[in-house]
């Protein structure tokens, strides 16, 4: 991870998003999906978790509670929440299961489109590295200045 980006979880968070991108550039799409989903979910509640000013989190928070806090803060725009729970969409149908008939499973998606699994899951891939790196670019997460440069420490 490169100076400047502040990975909230610890050793979880930062191996997520190592695996995630290996697993991207590897193509372990799955893989990719499923990590990409971890992260965000380890990310925003460890950001949570250490904010004096959020109450406590329950011990095993759901992560629609994890967006509806994070937009009560402002720390994520409407846009930002719908695009991490478009993330969690494409992973829930890949850890649990759902019929054929369920429009979120991936046979009745190659049924519909006539596309084979791997460009599916390319497509959904694509969209699970590219959604977490927006995420970590957001401010919450920057240890920069509003004008780019890294923060200096304070002399006094």
């Amino acid at each position: 991870m490169g100076s400047g980006t502040m990975l909230y979880g610890g050793e979880t968070t930062l191996e997520l998003w190592r695996e995630a991108r290996w697993a991207f550039i590897h193509g372990q799409y799955i893989a990719t999906i499923m990590l990409g989903q971890g992260l965000a979910e380890h990310l925003l509640a460890a950001y949570l978790h250490i904010d004096i000013n959020t109450g406590p989190l329950p011990p095993r928070v759901a992560f629609a509670e994890t967006l509806r806090r994070c937009l009560d803060k402002g720390m994520l725009t409407e846009a930002e929440a719908a695009g991490l729970r478009d993330l969690m969409a494409l992973r829930n149908p890949l850890s649990h299961f759902r019929s054929v008939e369920d429009p979120a499973n991936l046979s009745r998606r190659i049924l519909d489109t006539l596309e084979p699994a791997s460009a599916h899951l390319r497509r959904d891939a694509t969209y699970a590295i590219s959604t977490t790196a927006r995420l970590l670019a957001l401010p919450a997460f920057r240890l920069e200045t509003s004008i780019g440069r890294p923060t200096e420490p304070s002399s006094s």
